[in-house]
């Protein structure tokens, strides 16, 4: 229970600098000083990261190891669309996000939800109803009239996170889905906090349970006796996000490495739900995590501000169909089937001229570069250098794109009469055996300005500068 004076202290202090408020502590001995800094501290985090949780006050929120690994409203609301989608449900539009006040984030929910697939379930009116959670604030956190509740499984639970953590997922899902949802968490001071931040959020036909998530899905039976479902339907949708770091702490890149590892749990999950969501680091290589599971649909990739998140995993057994690649970088999408690889068009160095194009970082780690080349029509520099060029502006294309100044060699006087006038320029390379420290020492440029300066090899295995402009 948190006092008066914690309460009291938080709120004064919302916007003051946590570290000087650490030192606080002997002068506010009624202040559960801890408790107040992750508050604090949180809810700063929130207004970036989680900007309609940060306005809804109540809101508990978690040490700041566990703010910083959760999901953004941004990723959440994307994995929320998917989930509707998948269940047949209607695609968030633009205009319904222009309603929910939700129009920064409708690009990419749009995305998550713009292929169609096939689904048993017919969307039911009264259980699918548009929430207000998350869309728009709520007024009066006291008037909620019907309390998330803790204990077992009932006929009517439709969707079950068996990773619970903070929470954001579940909230998002769970409240677009509009069917009665399970969280399961095994930290019982989580589940305390997410129970709280359920009713503040507005979330009906929640469950809180407090468990081992591998030990609830092995309690899913169609045994009427031994069931907590108690029923023989299936689940419509299971969620898991295992653990990606070891007793350690120490990050793991293997799916068999993550707890649980889901490579023996995907037949069980697929016995007993239509479809399975797995939420896996970006630092996968999404092709072995793909090998190592049975009945993949679909790969999403999803990037926030070129910074690759999330490495989404969608399982069913329900059909077999060809393996569907979503790269996601916030309102830049594309996709791709990968039962099959098309040819990369290598650009003639002499020909390189226009435009150049720098992929955004879900691209990168899909590395579909022929599908690129073959969409896109453009070119790529040279086979491991993963830049492409054009002669005409391809506006669409999901990344960066420059406007080709000039290129040079590293000819000492062509570099000197190429760089004259620029102080200044943005360095990166690509398949280049300088790193960009060393170049811009070399160069002798400071960094920053409008000018651009690609250093990469091209087909003819040439070393060059490619200076241009956004």
């Amino acid at each position: 229970m948190i006092n008066q004076a914690t309460l009291d202290f938080i709120r004064q202090h919302q916007d003051d600098d946590v570290r000087k408020l650490a030192f606080l502590g002997s002068k506010y001995p009624d202040v559960d000083m801890p408790f107040a800094l992750d508050q604090i501290r949180g809810r700063k985090m929130a207004r970036v990261k989680l900007p309609r949780w940060a306005e809804i006050d109540g809101i508990i929120y978690p040490p700041h190891i566990s703010m910083e690994q959760c999901s953004s409203e941004q990723t959440a609301q994307y994995k929320a669309e998917l989930a509707a989608r998948l269940l047949g449900l209607g695609v968030l539009t633009s205009a319904d996000a222009e309603k929910s006040k939700d129009a920064d984030n409708s690009k990419i929910c749009e995305f998550a939800g713009e292929r169609e697939v096939a689904s048993k379930f017919a969307r039911n009116e009264d259980t699918s109803e548009k929430q207000q959670i998350l869309t728009n604030a709520v007024d009066n956190v006291n008037e909620i009239k019907e309390e998330t509740s803790e204990g077992s499984f009932s006929d009517e639970i439709e969707f079950v996170d068996l990773t619970g953590g903070f929470g954001v997922d579940f909230s998002y899902i769970a409240a677009r889905l509009g069917v009665k949802s399970m969280y399961v968490e095994r930290q019982a001071h989580l589940c305390e906090t997410a129970k709280e931040n359920f009713e503040r959020l507005g979330l009906k036909n929640a469950i809180v349970k407090n468990g081992d998530g591998v030990e609830v899905l092995h309690t899913i039976t169609s045994d009427q006796t031994r069931s907590l479902l108690k029923t023989s339907h299936r689940l419509k949708l299971i969620f898991i996000d295992p653990a990606r770091r070891d007793d350690a702490g120490n990050k793991v890149v293997s799916l068999q490495d993550c707890t649980p590892d889901v490579t023996q749990l995907q037949d069980e999950m697929l016995a007993k739900a239509d479809y399975v969501i797995i939420k896996l680091s970006p630092m996968l290589d999404w092709h072995r995590a793909v090998s190592e599971l049975s009945h993949v649909r679909e790969v999403h990739i999803v990037s926030v501000n070129n910074e690759c998140k999330e490495l989404l995993l969608v399982l069913s057994a329900q059909e077999e169909a060809p393996l569907r690649v979503f790269c996601v970088n916030d309102d830049q999408h594309f996709g791709f089937y990968d039962s099959h690889e098309a040819a990369v068009s290598i650009v003639k160095a002499d020909e390189v001229d226009g435009y150049l194009y720098e992929p955004n970082a879900s691209l990168m780690k899909a590395g579909c570069f022929g599908d690129i080349c073959q969409h896109y029509g453009v070119k790529m520099l040279a086979k491991n250098s993963h830049l492409f060029s054009s002669q005409e502006l391809v506006a669409d294309f999901p990344g960066r794109t420059f406007r080709i100044n000039t290129i040079s060699s590293f000819n000492k006087k062509e570099l000197k009469r190429q760089l004259a006038g620029i102080v200044k320029a943005n360095v990166a390379i690509r398949n280049f055996p300088l790193s960009v420290p060393e170049l811009r020492k070399r160069l002798k440029l400071k960094d920053g300005g409008d000018n651009y300066i690609f250093a990469t090899t091209l087909s003819d295995e040439s070393h060059v500068l490619i200076i241009g402009t956004k």
